[in-house]
């Protein structure tokens, strides 16, 4: 018999196909609604593999209803919505899905640090809501990039690939990690700062750390108090690293003087979420990795992963490599 999988979205054909050839498989057919937490825990009970996104939270209580499961495949880099202490406890491999997405997220990064800085979608609510009458000197001004000082807070995969796009924009570029990178300081031109240096004299402030327990909350009310009040702060990372009150009053107050984000504390944003109502923050919904191409590479990724640890094989991309022995 096949081994049997849930789906928790519609993904891409490609994907699909890899997954129906080996194994009997349900979904919840819906793009733009996460799964019901009923529907899930109802399908998770005969499931031996799960394929999931962020959305949906892999906790003991589910995997207490799913004792044939021997793989859940997460189409993410990230896997905070898994617990994986207690899925590695139980001989249950996590796999996601690393390296694919990483110059697209660069890319939206950038794309978010531009936007806030020269105001680029506040400019175009002003010319949609027909308030441009006539060209003013000062109208909509907002920061230069060109010869700026970058500084980025976690120097893994994105945040290289954020640093080597500086260099276009002949900029500066300070970085903060864990452990130094003394053949990328050499290579690329960067040099490693301390946290507050960091934040105190850079003019642009890109998030790209995991979500740990040392990294929640990591940018708070004391860390935003350092910043420029010229400067712009960019998280395509993931919500929790920021304390979302603390940066919310600091934009309110114009203490810094954009941000860009991608992530937030809540996801979808909720409807009374005080961001909403300022103008200097570019909110998007988690796009990081919204390209055609690169969402495809992920769900095929994702279906390999699934269906390599259910024939008995060594995934390709496995976050608990301890439970293979």
């Amino acid at each position: 018999m096949k081994p049997k999988a849930y789906i928790t979205r519609i993904i891409p054909e490609d994907a699909l196909n890899i997954i129906a050839r080996c194994c009997e498989y349900r979904i919840w057919e819906s793009e733009t609604q996460a799964v019901p937490r009923s529907v899930l825990e109802q399908n998770v009970q005969d499931a031996d593999g799960l394929f999931t996104l962020l959305t949906e939270k892999i906790d003991k209580d589910l995997l207490d209803m799913a004792p044939r499961l021997k793989v859940v495949s997460n189409m993410a880099v990230g896997f905070d919505n898994i617990d994986v202490a207690e899925c590695t406890k139980r001989g249950i491999l996590v796999c996601n899905t690393p390296g694919v997405l990483t110059e697209t997220t660069a890319d939206l990064a950038w794309a978010l640090l531009m936007a806030a800085a020269r105001r680029i979608t506040e400019a175009e609510r002003f010319l949609r809501e027909n308030k441009w009458t006539t060209w003013s000197p000062m109208l909509l001004t907002g920061m230069d990039i060109y010869g700026a000082t970058l500084g980025i807070i976690g120097f893994g995969r994105i945040g290289q690939a954020v640093a080597r796009r500086a260099k276009g924009f002949g900029m500066k570029v300070l970085y903060y990690n864990r452990t130094a990178r003394p053949d990328l300081e050499a290579s690329m031109g960067v040099r490693r700062a301390t946290l507050e240096e960091l934040l105190s004299t850079s003019d642009f402030v890109s998030i790209h750390v995991p979500l740990t327990e040392e990294t929640r909350g990591m940018i708070g009310e004391r860390e935003l108090s350092l910043m420029k009040p010229t400067a712009v702060l960019v998280n395509t990372a993931r919500g929790q690293v920021v304390d979302e009150e603390a940066l919310c009053q600091a934009l309110k107050e114009r203490r810094i003087f954009a941000a860009g984000l991608d992530v937030f504390h809540e996801e979808p944003l909720p409807a009374d979420s005080p961001l909403r109502d300022l103008d200097n923050v570019v909110l998007l919904p988690h796009i990081g990795s919204a390209s055609i191409a690169t969402r495809t590479k992920m769900a095929v990724m994702a279906a390999q992963n699934l269906i390599q640890a259910l024939s008995g094989k060594r995934p390709e991309h496995v976050v608990n490599p301890e439970v293979l022995g």
